[in-house]
Parts: C-alpha cells; sequence; structure tokens
C-alpha cells in the first residue's frame, strides 16, 4: 500500500489543484442552495470532462511531449491562442484561490485579520516551497496533505450526518432564471477543475518520468484515475456537508471571499459543535493550499513552456520570471479589488466554462491524430465519451449566453 502511494505523482497534484474553490465554496454552496439537487451536475461534469483531462498524462507518458507541444504540432495558431487565454485568467485563478485560503488562515491561525497580508504570507511560503524541491518536493507534500485532507472531510461528513435532524429528499433540480443558471455554468466550470489543467498534467507527467523511468502510460492513467476518483469523492463530501449544514438555515453568503469561509466554518461548528472546530478548520484549509500551491507552480511552468516553444529556444530562468510575475499581478489584483473577489470568482469560473470546448476540441483532436501512437489512441468508448462531452461543454455555453 505504502509502495503504492509512493508510486503516484501527477495524478495527487491534479487532485491538489481540482480540490479548491470547486469543492470548498462551489460545492458547498451547491448544497447550501439546492440540498442534493445538483448531483447530477457533479456527476455528469466529472464523467464528460474525464477524457480530456486523461488525454493530458496519457499524451505526455506516449510521446514524452507535453501537450504544449502537441498544440503547436496543431499550428501555431492554437498555442498563440493557448497563451492568451492563460494570460487572460491566471491572475485572477491565482488571486481567487489565494484570498480564500487567506481567509481561511484567518480562522485557523489568527496573527492578522487582514487577508492581503495573509495572502502575502501564503505567496511567500508557497514559493519557499517551490524553491526548495520544485516537483520532487511538491509531490511527496501533496501526498501528505491529500491524505490530511480526506481524513478530515470524511471524519466531518460523518459528524455532520450524525448530528442533524433535518429530513432531505434527493429530487434532481435544474437552476432557473438568470441568477441560478449562471450559479450552475460556475460550479460546471471549476469542477472539477478548468480543462486547462489537463496541460498541468501532462507537464506533471513529464517530470515524474524524469525522476521514474518506470512511469508508463499504463502507469500513468491509473494514477490519473486515482486523483479523479478523489475528487468525484470530495466534492460529493463537500456538497453533502453543505446540505446537512447550510440548507434551508437562512444564511445569506457574503461575496467576499474572506467573509464566506468565516460563515463556512461558523456554521460548521454551531451545527457540528465547537469541538470540531479544528477539524473542519483543518480540511478547509488544506483544501485551499493545495490548490494555491500547485496553481502558483503550474501556470508559470505552463507559460514557460509556452514562450520557449514559441520563440524556439530556452531562455534561462523562464520558470521564475513567470513565477514571481504570477506573484505580483495577484497581489495587485487582491489590493486593487478586493471588494469584489466575489464577482471575480464568479467571472473566473465562468470564462473556464466558455472555453472548455476549445481545450476538449484541442486534446481530443491531438489524442485521436498522427501526433500519438496508434496504441495509446483513444478506444471507440473514449470517442464516443469525447464526443459527448465536447457536445455536453458547447450545449451548456450556448444555454448559458442564451439566458444572460
Amino acid at each position: 500500500m505504502i509502495k503504492r502511494l509512493k508510486s503516484l505523482g501527477p495524478g495527487l497534484l491534479f487532485a491538489g489543484a481540482a480540490i479548491g474553490v470547486s469543492h470548498l465554496v462551489q460545492s458547498t454552496r451547491a448544497g447550501a442552495d439546492f440540498g442534493f439537487g445538483l448531483l447530477w451536475a457533479l456527476f455528469l461534469v466529472h464523467l464528460f470532462k474525464y477524457p480530456f483531462f486523461q488525454y493530458g498524462p496519457r499524451y505526455a507518458t506516449a510521446t514524452g511531449e507535453s501537450l504544449l507541444d502537441g498544440y503547436l504540432k496543431l499550428g501555431k495558431g492554437v498555442l498563440i491562442t493557448y497563451f492568451i487565454l492563460n494570460l487572460a485568467t491566471m491572475f485572477t485563478i491565482q488571486a481567487a484561490v489565494t484570498i480564500v485560503t487567506a481567509g481561511l488562515a484567518i480562522n485557523l491561525f489568527g496573527v492578522t485579520t487582514n487577508p492581503i497580508i495573509w495572502s502575502l504570507i501564503i505567496t511567500f511560503i508557497g514559493l519557499i516551497i517551490l524553491i526548495k524541491g520544485r516537483y520532487n518536493f511538491l509531490d511527496k507534500l501533496m501526498k501528505i496533505i491529500i491524505l490530511t485532507l480526506t481524513i478530515t472531510t470524511i471524519v466531518s461528513v460523518l459528524i455532520a450526518y450524525f448530528s442533524t435532524e433535518k429530513t432531505f429528499t434527493f429530487t434532481q433540480i435544474l437552476p432557473q432564471g438568470t441568477l441560478e443558471i449562471g450559479f450552475l455554468i460556475a460550479f460546471l466550470g471549476w469542477m472539477p477543475a478548468p480543462l486547462d489543467v489537463s496541460i498541468w498534467q501532462s507537464l506533471w507527467a513529464i517530470e515524474k518520468k524524469k525522476n521514474d523511468s518506470n512511469f508508463t502510460t499504463k502507469k500513468s492513467i491509473f494514477d490519473f484515475n486515482i486523483g479523479y476518483i478523489i475528487t468525484l469523492f470530495l466534492g460529493i463530501c463537500f456538497l453533502t456537508l453543505g446540505t446537512f449544514v447550510m440548507h434551508n438555515s437562512g444564511e445569506v453568503f457574503s461575496n467576499s471571499a474572506g467573509k464566506f469561509t468565516q460563515q463556512l466554518i461558523s456554521l460548521y461548528t454551531t451545527t457540528i459543535g465547537d469541538s470540531m472546530y479544528l477539524f473542519i478548520a483543518i480540511a478547509a484549509f488544506t483544501t485551499m493550499f493545495s490548490t494555491t500551491l500547485t496553481a502558483l507552480d503550474a501556470s508559470p511552468r505552463a507559460m514557460s513552456k509556452t514562450v520557449t516553444l514559441l520563440s524556439n529556444r530556452t531562455i534561462k530562468n523562464m520558470y521564475w520570471f513567470w513565477i514571481l510575475f504570477l506573484a505580483i499581478g495577484t497581489m495587485l489584483i487582491l489590493t486593487l479589488f478586493m471588494s469584489e473577489m466575489g464577482t471575480l470568482i464568479k467571472v473566473a469560473t465562468i470564462l473556464s466554462f466558455l472555453t472548455a470546448p476549445f481545450y476538449a476540441i484541442i486534446n481530443f483532436t491531438l489524442i485521436s491524430g498522427k501526433h500519438t501512437p496508434k496504441e495509446w489512441q483513444p478506444s471507440i468508448a473514449m470517442k464516443i465519451l469525447s464526443y459527448l462531452g465536447i457536445f455536453f461543454l458547447i450545449g451548456f455555453s450556448v444555454w448559458y449566453l442564451m439566458n444572460l
């Protein structure tokens, strides 16, 4: 068991990146507002996004190159489009996950109630971790974080279940009206993660293969499946917590990420008991810190690789340039738009969903074409699921735009 855990890598990094705002904020809110009524959306989005995420490590280990290398082979315009899309969203995404982590740190550690200061501290700690060990250290740390997160979340769900006297139904709900549909699209946008995380997966798979020559394509798919199952399971857990603790509570959530986390923990402890405060706080904090840390590593890694491919030359310290650029840009956004963070999170999640069809189509085209060895191209079943997934993503995007 321990040997198998040690062999895991990019799949757990995927889980660490995915289990963040989508789970702690969006899944909890889905449970609070709709009870178990959006379970259908949770399962469907995991099903229909699955192939496009899995194609990241599959392509990387089958070819020895990242999805970004593959995008360039499909045409320079594809890679330039990715560069523009990522540049437009990376700062808002990093700001969103960092400020939620900061709000949780305030509740867990105290020290200062200033979310900007905590955001600086968290970003600085993340930089130190990445400077110290980059992929290897991140790989080992994520195993501890995911294990801690899983245990504390399961304990929290069990206590919430035995503590509640409410009755619930599993009647599924299709949201109506602009606000509810907007929430559904935001929920789907980052559940379990934005589709561009598939690119991060391919880069992590390349790094893993450098350190483990036995990390084959078959092992990479197994590794990813473990991480994906964890994200689905914990998504259900957080939706369940939101249902048990907050559904029909009458609480109106703040759009401030910091205040939201305070309300979140307060509602949990009110229902479950103050004795469980530490479990709730640790589960929530590890959820968000893992996302903040993996995003801080992955976006600069992807942008560095993109610039290298577009310029056709290796530029020294490009990774560190992008990581500092991301950190500084994130702090500027947090300083200038702190009061609008709720809106920024919503915009970021909706943009992630609206751009998802691009990544889905490109990933499917690449894995099914001449640039991927025949033996690792998708089966007929995976191709059918991919076509359904593309239809699902485009269909919901059009539905949302029609209801604006």
